[in-house]
């Protein structure tokens, strides 16, 4: 059977040549590819495949993991991963009243933990800048971002954005 262009293939390899297998396909098509964790029991192979689709999942939608996504290398992603359209349209609603630049601004702030001086620099703008994007992000989340569990709303909201 042909696959859709465009559609992933999955392949199974070593351990020991998963990565290497993953590189060569992903230079050769142009494509992410992501590698799931090892199993011993061949008879678990199915769970590696499905954390390598999930890997390529993220590695489609968060740069900073592509082109070769690996499981284990994923931490919170892998909870986003697996799940379903409809919880991460839940968790995205969260920060729904974001624009796009707005929505930059906070993930990139959240990313970098809160470090005004290396986000200003990150996005290019003043500090006085970033401030009041933060200020606004705010009022229009009804969110504190000093506070752990509002900030953990808003960067789960806005990553599960990317996913959907």
């Amino acid at each position: 059977m042909l696959a859709r262009p465009g559609s992933p293939v999955t392949l199974l390899a070593p351990a020991h040549l998963a990565a290497e297998v993953a590189r060569t396909v992903q230079a050769a098509y142009g494509t992410a590819a992501g590698i799931g964790a090892v199993r011993r029991d061949p008879g678990e192979a199915w769970q590696s495949w499905r954390e390598a689709r999930q890997a390529l999942r993220i590695a489609e939608h968060f740069p900073r993991f592509a082109p070769v996504a690996r499981w284990e290398d994923l931490g919170a992603h892998r909870l986003l991963a697996r799940l379903g359209q409809a919880d991460l349209a839940e968790l995205a609603a969260e920060t729904a009243a974001l624009d796009v630049e707005l929505a930059h601004t906070v993930e990139t702030y959240l990313d970098l933990g809160g470090h005004a001086q290396k986000t200003a620099a990150e996005l290019g703008i003043h500090r006085q800048t970033l401030y009041y994007r933060l200020g606004k992000a705010e009022r229009l989340l009804g969110r504190d971002l000093g506070e752990g569990d509002d900030r953990l709303a808003v960067h789960l909201g806005l990553k599960a954005a990317r996913l959907i």
